[in-house]
């Protein structure tokens, strides 16, 4: 098999770790890749003087598929987020999110198999914002038709693709009637296409709490960024964390594959982070690459290791190492 061509980026804080422990796994299970390593973020700006330096992007050009650590972004200040600066940059604008119960791992639900499918170029992530007065900021709120139609489209495509029943709108258009509205309205337009799905809509605070009595309920969720962001994180916490959930940047040209948890400085160099979600992100890549079978070898190496309980890492319940959690799924391959 022709090795596919992955640009690597490992991350600030416990990236390094991570990645490694990642890419150390699929390459046991037999994953053909051909890595180019890259800096970006944080690790970046200490090496190159920027966090998303040239070379970074030539390599996601000529590769399309990329496969990153977390980076870190600065609260209030700082340079913008690298994370959105990519999606943007390469229109990336459908952020996946599976999210399911796992044997072995502490949930307080069982039974939850869901996706989240999060608007990812646009809203108030847009970046529009500005001083009005001394003591008064406003952002701007950014809703295309374009956008709302080609995320609903794509929302719809991944539902008959892997045989789901049912797409979720997730909205506030009772308050936002133009900017909501008009999501609303597009996902109509193109759920009409799609009659062997079901189409509903929630405001998305009834949804939150919907989440959080009957996650079992929900099957596709389609929101916006902002909307996305949150309950995509929600989502996690339902069945473990972020610690077991993997993330997906996709577009038309390029794909981002990315662990959707922080940098965890607190940790980091230790060898005490969890490497699953990032591996989970890896096997979404993979087939994203057409490499089903280790795809599946590591998903049920990654079963096992979670039934037997006794490799886990302290966020799990246990006290192992990376390293050690890693070895234990090649074990297990």
């Amino acid at each position: 098999m022709t090795p596919a061509r992955v640009t690597l980026i490992p991350g600030d804080g416990i990236g390094p770790e991570v990645t490694n422990a990642a890419r150390f796994i699929m390459e046991r299970a037999g994953a053909a890749i051909a890595w180019d390593e890259q800096l970006a973020g944080k690790a970046a700006l200490q090496a190159v003087g920027t966090p998303i330096p040239d070379a970074l992007l030539a390599s996601i050009k000529k590769r399309r598929v990329a496969f990153k650590g977390p980076l870190e972004t600065s609260v209030g200040h700082g340079y913008r987020s690298v994370n959105v600066t990519l999606r943007k940059y390469f229109d990336l604008y459908a952020n996946i999110r599976p999210v399911r119960t796992l044997e072995g791992v502490p949930a307080a639900f069982t039974g939850v198999d869901l996706i989240v499918v999060r608007e990812n170029t646009e809203d108030l992530y847009s970046g529009i914002e500005h001083q009005v007065a001394p003591g008064v900021v406003e952002s701007v709120k950014v809703i295309t038709a374009h956008a709302s139609k080609r995320i609903a489209k794509f929302a719809f495509e991944l539902a008959t693709r892997e045989k789901r029943k049912t797409v979720t709108a997730i909205h506030k258009a009772n308050i936002m009637k133009l900017s909501d509205g008009l999501f609303l309205d597009c996902a109509r337009g193109v759920a009409k296409r799609y009659p062997k799905i079901a189409y509903r809509e929630l405001i998305v605070d009834n949804a939150c709490m919907q989440l959080v009595l009957r996650p079992q309920a929900f099957d596709v969720l389609l929101l916006e960024n902002l909307y996305g962001d949150i309950v995509s994180d929600l989502c996690a916490g339902l069945v473990g964390g972020l610690g077991v959930v993997p993330g997906a940047n996709l577009g038309d040209r390029v794909a981002i594959f990315e662990a959707v948890h922080g940098t965890a400085p607190d940790i980091a160099g230790k060898n005490q982070a969890n490497p699953l979600a990032v591996t989970f992100s890896g096997i979404v890549m993979l087939r994203h690459l057409g490499q089903n079978r280790p795809a599946k070898r590591i998903e049920r190496a990654i079963e096992r290791l979670l039934a037997e309980g006794k490799v886990l890492t302290r966020d799990l319940g246990g006290r192992a190492t990376t390293t050690a959690v890693a070895e234990r799924i090649v074990a297990l391959l």
